[in-house]
């Protein structure tokens, strides 16, 4: 990498106070995937960021963000929109090696502290999925934010009405799904502060509900042989059509949810005895057989298409910095591309598409609905039931006549 730079330049970049620790930057950065291509841009940053700190006087022992942000707002005609992010992690390895001061954590209100232990009360005490609790604190953050701005919370005076305003006023720019679980991380919110004894009065009572009809929904599924087609149009030749083959492979064969596909480590999977751990819903752990064929296809990734990486998380990023999937969302892109590529037409076309076609064509196959329901991992069997509706045969024989002669 160190070829890529001019000789001249890079003989003045090893004087000043960034000059010891540029060779092990440029190390850190290749070791995260960064492309050659980048390093002289890198490089130039840290060399203007480091000659700026020394013509102030800033010792690296004081650095910390305010002081990059006072760098990069030097001087609007400067500041280069390429400067940010190299001069960020340039801190952070500073940082970590003891160098740079420790970060010092910003001063939160009471709202932002409330909704610190709230995240934390869902992710230790309720075993929520980590997918799960923004939505939930987002809506109960917007909630305490209506009510009181930034001003002191008076959780104490909370009362119905607030909660009829807050739904009021929020819930009909929402689809139904999303008001559904507005109301769910509204009630959630209640019966947390009552459990602190923030509150005295039931207000997950006054929430009121959506309308929603149990089991009125059908489950979106691909027809027969989709899921083939799908398989088969992968662009297995490059890295990371391999890592999207496999991730393809777990989502078809054992109906993976994406944050699932999301939290699977490298140890997840044993090899000898062909099976994968999967970090189920509500802090679950379960141990599923490994099909060979899936088995194939990660094997192949990890053989040939997995970037050289110290994160222990199985499936990451092919951009830089190199590390494990941010989200579901990028999961649900994955597969969003794969329809399209294979020609094949859904008018859902999220992760959870493999999951229903999956439930379906075990029931196709005389597949009873408690063996689906333990295939899917699912907790309660009102879950897997919404799979009857989709099975035309059995609902025909259980059909009422139409009444009269008509026909």
């Amino acid at each position: 990498m160190q070829n890529l730079i001019a000789p001249d330049f890079l003989t003045r970049l090893r004087v000043g106070s960034v000059a010891p620790y540029i060779d092990l930057y440029l190390k850190c950065i290749e070791q995260q995937g960064f492309l050659p291509s980048s390093v002289p841009m890198q490089m130039y940053a840290i060399a203007r960021f480091g000659n700026w700190l020394d013509r102030n006087n800033i010792s690296l022992r004081d650095l910390d963000e305010s002081i990059v942000d006072r760098f990069l707002k030097r001087d609007r005609d400067v500041a280069r929109s390429s400067e940010p992010a190299p001069l960020r992690r340039f801190m952070a390895m500073l940082r970590e090696m003891g160098i740079a001061a420790a970060k010092r954590p910003e001063p939160k209100n009471q709202r932002q502290t409330r909704m610190s232990d709230y995240r934390h009360y869902l992710l230790k005490e309720r075993g929520l999925a980590e997918s799960t609790i923004p939505s939930y604190v987002a809506f109960a953050d917007q909630f305490l934010a209506d009510r009181f701005g930034d001003s002191d919370l008076n959780l104490i005076a909370l009362g119905a009405g607030d909660v009829a305003t807050f739904m009021r006023n929020r819930a009909h720019d929402l689809t139904r799904e999303t008001a559904k679980l507005m109301v769910t991380g509204l009630r959630s919110f209640f019966r947390y502060l009552r459990h602190q004894g923030e509150i005295t009065t039931d207000l997950a009572a006054s929430v009121p509900a959506v309308a929603n009809w149990s089991l009125s929904d059908v489950p979106k599924f691909l027809p027969a042989g989709a899921v083939e087609r799908v398989l088969d149009a992968c662009e297995c030749a490059t890295p990371e059509g391999k890592r999207n083959y496999a991730v393809l492979l777990l989502l078809a064969r054992l109906g993976l949810r994406a944050c699932e596909i999301v939290a699977l480590k490298l140890d997840d999977i044993d090899w000898d005895c062909g099976t994968i751990s999967v970090r189920c819903k509500g802090g679950r752990c379960a141990q599923l057989p490994l099909p060979s064929d899936v088995g194939e296809g990660v094997a192949a990734y990890l053989k040939a298409g997995r970037p050289q990486c110290r994160c222990r998380h199985l499936f990451l990023r092919h951009r830089a910095p190199v590390r494990g999937f941010a989200g579901s969302t990028t999961v649900s892109t994955i597969v969003r591309r794969a329809l399209a590529r294979a020609g094949v037409r859904s008018d859902r076309t999220g992760a959870h598409l493999f999951r229903h076609t999956l439930a379906t064509g075990l029931l196709r196959c005389g597949a009873s609905l408690d063996e689906i329901g333990e295939v899917l991992r699912h907790r309660s069997p009102n879950t897997t039931a919404v799979y009857a509706k989709v099975d035309l045969a059995a609902l025909r024989t259980v059909a009422l006549p139409w009444p009269g002669d008509a026909k």
